[in-house]
């Protein structure tokens, strides 16, 4: 499902002169960055990630900047970068897409203790380090951070642990921040979906047919994440499924909870031993 913006919908995007997106070459985050090209159309649209995406075009307003989020070195540099394709764009507030990550499966420490330390440098620094890089931008010409987070966020999750605590911290940083946006000018949107048909559970070392069910289109889940920015939500939830889940989910004692996740993750890996996929950190 493509996202159809109503007439006050399409005045909020069409506001913005300058679109920053991680993890812009697939996914989510692919979408987001079509999505975004299209209703920002004066903006100047800029991705990070360490694939150029097929689909991005060659022009005067658009930029991709080759870059590893895990590489502290390489980050700043595509500041740089972006700092100087924001300076060329007209007056207009920012919107930075924090939205790169992956996942790691298996009884700690697997998939591995460096995969494990990558996975929070990409999931918790890298949002927090380009946010606060760019706040200069967001804060001067007013501006917008819409962070992914995950169900995963609400809750332990056993097997997934890392990632999931990593996704809390997205979550409710991202709530933090918005609550300070009365006073700096900054809003913030955390986007938390469910199981989307995308190349995260391979890359998190699921197989086949271990991915759960009721799935999301990343077209479906972009589209949910730009109707709440547009109507200035804090948080969205895609997906009624995963809004039943986490209502229930969120409500429970924590250990409780954990005890419950522990149960439903480990009958996917009954159904087979999940080896590891290369890093995909788009």
């Amino acid at each position: 499902m493509m996202f159809s913006p109503s007439e006050s919908e399409a005045k909020f995007f069409n506001r913005f002169a300058a679109v920053v997106v991680t993890g812009g070459s697939s996914g989510i985050g692919n979408e987001f960055l079509k999505a975004l090209s299209t209703l920002c159309p004066a903006a100047v649209v800029c991705n990070l990630s360490r694939t150029q995406p097929d689909n991005f075009p060659a022009s005067a307003r658009h930029l991709h900047v080759k870059c590893d989020l895990t590489q502290e070195a390489e980050l700043m540099a595509a500041v740089d970068a972006v700092r100087e394709k924001i300076s060329s764009a007209p007056a207009g507030p920012v919107l930075l897409v924090n939205n790169s990550g992956f996942g790691g499966y298996g009884t700690f420490p697997a998939p591995g203790l460096a995969r494990n330390m990558a996975m929070l440098a990409v999931n918790v620094l890298a949002p927090v380090h380009l946010t606060g890089l760019l706040w200069e931008e967001l804060s001067g010409r007013g501006g917008w951070v819409v962070n992914v987070s995950s169900i995963g966020g609400f809750q332990p999750t056993p097997f997934m642990g890392v990632y999931g605590a990593a996704k809390t911290f997205v979550l409710h940083w991202s709530l933090a921040l918005n609550a300070e946006g009365r006073k700096t000018g900054v809003r913030a949107l955390a986007v938390c979906p469910g199981v989307t048909r995308s190349a995260f559970f391979k890359n998190a070392g699921y197989g086949e047919e271990q991915v759960p069910g009721s799935t999301q289109t990343p077209e479906r889940v972009v589209a949910e994440s730009l109707r709440a920015l547009a109507r200035g939500k804090s948080m969205v939830v895609t997906g009624w499924v995963n809004k039943l889940s986490v209502f229930f989910s969120a409500r429970l004692p924590k250990p409780v909870s954990a005890f419950f996740a522990y149960h439903a993750i480990d009958r996917l890996r009954m159904k087979g031993v999940a080896g590891r996929a290369e890093d995909d950190l788009s």
